[in-house]
């Protein structure tokens, strides 16, 4: 089934924008806030980028699982960004904060790349997740920018 063609509503982007909102914070709080804060931010930063991941898996998850012959690898592909940005959480205080900056970027680029080529989904379910996903990468490298800067 080809995907189909709708309007995305202004109360969905509302959300997807507020959701967005931790984002541009966090990385600027980093970026150009007082160095007291930037530990806090970083760390922001790392779980609010996991816990969106988990989200958009989840979201993935749930539209392959409601076919009536859910495909494996679609449903093992909806969780691989996700438990890659927690393990990079997980593990961010042993390795440069650059890398995990990184590899962060690296899964929301692969989650959108996963959307991107998704079939049978409606047409606006791509569109958010490029806006999430530019969202979220620019706010990433503004931090990695800094980070590299140290």
């Amino acid at each position: 089934m080809a995907r189909t063609s709708s309007p995305i509503p202004l109360r969905l982007w509302i959300i997807a924008l507020l959701a967005l909102a931790p984002f541009p914070a966090a990385a600027a709080l980093y970026a150009f806030g007082p160095s007291g804060a930037a530990a806090s931010a970083l760390m922001l930063l790392f779980t609010y980028s996991a816990s969106v991941q988990a989200f958009l898996g989840g979201v993935r998850w749930g539209l392959e699982s409601a076919r009536e012959h859910p495909r494996g690898e679609r449903l093992a592909l909806s969780v691989l960004a996700p438990v890659i940005a927690w393990m990079l959480v997980f593990t961010s205080g042993l390795m440069p904060t650059a890398w995990a900056l990184g590899g962060l970027i690296a899964t929301f680029l692969l989650q959108w790349l996963f959307d991107e080529h998704a079939p049978d989904v409606a047409s606006k379910y791509p569109s958010l997740g490029t806006v999430v996903a530019l969202g979220a990468c620019v706010s990433l490298a503004v931090a990695l920018e800094r980070a590299l800067r140290m």
